[in-house]
C-alpha cells in the first residue's frame, strides 16, 4: 500500500506537520510511504534568496523529491498539506493539482483515499476554508475524503481546541502571528499538534 505525502512549506510550520503525518503512515503496517514537497516558484526564490531564515527552511527540504504526476498516479493513498493564502491553499499547491487532468480523464485517482492538512498564523485564520479548498479538487478526481475522529482523546481533554481548533490543522504559529519563525517552528515539534496529525497518517 502506497500512501503519498505531498505538501508545501514556506516557513518550516507545514513541513513538521507533514512530517508528523509522516510518522503517522509508516507506523502502519505494510505501508510504504512516498515524501513529497510542490514545487516552488521561481519567482518566490528569487524575492527571498538573501533571507537567511526561509534558506535554512529550503536547505531543510532540498533532498525531498518535487511531486510528479507519477507519484501521484502510484499512490494508493493522498495527503496534503498546504498552508493558508486568505482562506485558501497556495497557489503553489493549486499548480500541482491543476496539472493532473491526465490522471482525472483517465480516472486514475478514483476510489483512492485522501486526507488534507494546514495550518494558519492566528485561530479563525482560514484553516476551515483552506481545508475545503484542498478538498475540491481531490472529490472532482473521484478521490475518497478521509478525516481524523473528533472523539480522539486530545479533543476530548480539549488540548486540541485550545491550541489548534480542529483535528486537521493547527493556529497561531505562522507568519502574520508575529512569532519568530523558529520559535513557532519549534513549537509544532514539541506540543500537541503533530500527535494529532498524526493520527491522520496513520
Amino acid at each position: 500500500m502506497k500512501i503519498l505525502i505531498v505538501y508545501y512549506s514556506l516557513y518550516g510550520h507545514v513541513l513538521k506537520l507533514a512530517q508528523a503525518v509522516k510518522e503517522g503512515a509508516e507506523s502502519v503496517k505494510g505501508a510504504e510511504v512516498l515524501f513529497r514537497r510542490v514545487e516552488e516558484f521561481d519567482v518566490v526564490l528569487k524575492k527571498t534568496a538573501d533571507d537567511k531564515y526561509l534558506s535554512q527552511v529550503r536547505e531543510q527540504q532540498k533532498d525531498i523529491p518535487v511531486c510528479t504526476l507519477d507519484d501521484l498516479r502510484a499512490a494508493d493513498g493522498v495527503i496534503i498539506g498546504s498552508p493558508t493564502r486568505y482562506g485558501n491553499m497556495t497557489a503553489q499547491m493549486k499548480q500541482l493539482i491543476d496539472s493532473t487532468a491526465s490522471l482525472w480523464l483517465k480516472g486514475e485517482m478514483e476510489g483512492k483515499p485522501a486526507g488534507v492538512f494546514t495550518c494558519t498564523a492566528s485561530t479563525h485564520g482560514g484553516q476551515e476554508t483552506t481545508l475545503v479548498t484542498m478538498m475540491i479538487p481531490l472529490l472532482h478526481l473521484g478521490m475518497l475524503r478521509h478525516t481524523v475522529w473528533r472523539h480522539d482523546n486530545c479533543r476530548r481533554t480539549g488540548r486540541v481546541a485550545a491550541k489548534t481548533g480542529g483535528p486537521c490543522h493547527c493556529s497561531g504559529i505562522g507568519p502574520a502571528s508575529g512569532r519568530d519563525h523558529s520559535k513557532s517552528t519549534r513549537l509544532i515539534s514539541s506540543q500537541v499538534e503533530p500527535a494529532v496529525v498524526c493520527k491522520a497518517g496513520g
